[in-house]
């Protein structure tokens, strides 16, 4: 993965552990965990201090301590009860547990990075927003479709005008775990307040399919849009440099095609997963993931500046 643009190489190369690193905790130990705890593994910026689930027997919380971090069934009690507060804590549980859990985390400074549909923190989509939290310390992720939909949502609307915006995407069941299925009306709620935010459009549907399909789908998205009098040359001219940026930090991001059918405008997106534990088809958690580590190295690189240019004062 690579960095955030404002992180270098030189901050990585010239910053120790004791002024770079961000310690972190997860809350969740489910497949977005799991993956979440393998690229938080991969960072230099990231120090995993903590995984917190609430079944003891968890797959998750055995693959945290096969890379030797502390782990614990005691979930949210547990990071609360740390002696020192963490700089990061991602939430990987859903929605109804992220409010509870916002609210005892507000008064720690701490930054929480929400990858449930929850919709309470600040909306972040890397290459739209940024990725710091401008409001407050809660960064909301939205879901995998709008991780997804929305660079190309916005690209459109920035280059046309866009009347109706209708996104649909579709995972493979064994990748949509209890959280997600919990949270079906949350996600269709969260996504299509996103693009209506993003992309300044009022009219927006927002669509997950779970498909049962053998062998199991990859993650897909497809953006619908009407545009009077687009040409598929400049729906493309505007699409793929979004994608490209997409892809500096969720390689696994293509535009598979573009059409055009009177004012009907159609972008399909496919994302593969590059991860140590899901399978290539889990792009929908590997693409929420790669944001998640992306808001938390930049947040551990501007505390390095930070301390940089306080040791030379």
């Amino acid at each position: 993965m690579s960095l955030a643009p404002d992180v270098t190489d030189a901050d990585v190369g010239v910053v120790g552990p004791a002024t770079a690193t961000a310690t972190v905790a997860v809350v969740g130990t489910g497949a977005i965990g799991q993956d979440l705890i393998s690229k938080i593994h991969r960072s230099p910026l990231l120090d995993c201090r903590l995984v917190a689930g609430r079944n003891p027997d968890s797959a998750g919380l055995r693959h945290a301590e096969r890379f030797g971090y502390p782990v614990t069934a005691a979930g949210i009690d547990a990071v609360l009860a740390a002696e020192t507060a963490f700089d990061v804590v991602f939430d990987a549980t859903n929605a109804a547990s992220h409010l509870r859990h916002w609210s005892l985390l507000e008064p720690l400074g701490t930054l929480v990075v929400d990858l449930t549909p929850s919709r309470v923190g600040q909306m972040v989509v890397p290459t739209v927003t940024g990725v710091e939290a401008t409001t407050g310390r809660n960064v909301n992720l939205i879901s995998c479709g709008g991780q997804a939909s929305i660079p190309v949502a916005h690209a459109l609307a920035a280059r046309f005008p866009v009347s109706y915006i209708e996104v649909v995407s579709t995972v493979a069941s064994d990748v949509a775990g209890r959280g997600t299925r919990l949270n079906l009306d949350e996600y269709v709620a969260t996504t299509r307040h996103a693009v209506t935010t993003f992309s300044g459009v009022p009219d927006v549907k927002a669509i997950l399919n779970i498909s049962p399909a053998v062998p199991p789908a990859t993650f897909r998205t497809a953006v619908h849009a009407r545009i009077p009098g687009a040409d598929v040359e400049a729906v493309r001219a505007a699409v793929e440099p979004a994608a490209e940026q997409v892809r500096s930090f969720a390689p696994g991001y293509a535009v598979t095609a573009c059409t055009v059918v009177d004012d009907r405008v159609t972008v399909a997106l496919q994302v593969t997963a590059h991860s140590d534990v899901l399978p290539r088809y889990a792009g929908n958690l590997d693409i929420i993931n790669s944001a998640a580590i992306l808001v938390a190295e930049q947040h551990a690189a501007r505390r390095g500046r930070a301390a940089r240019t306080e040791a030379l004062r």
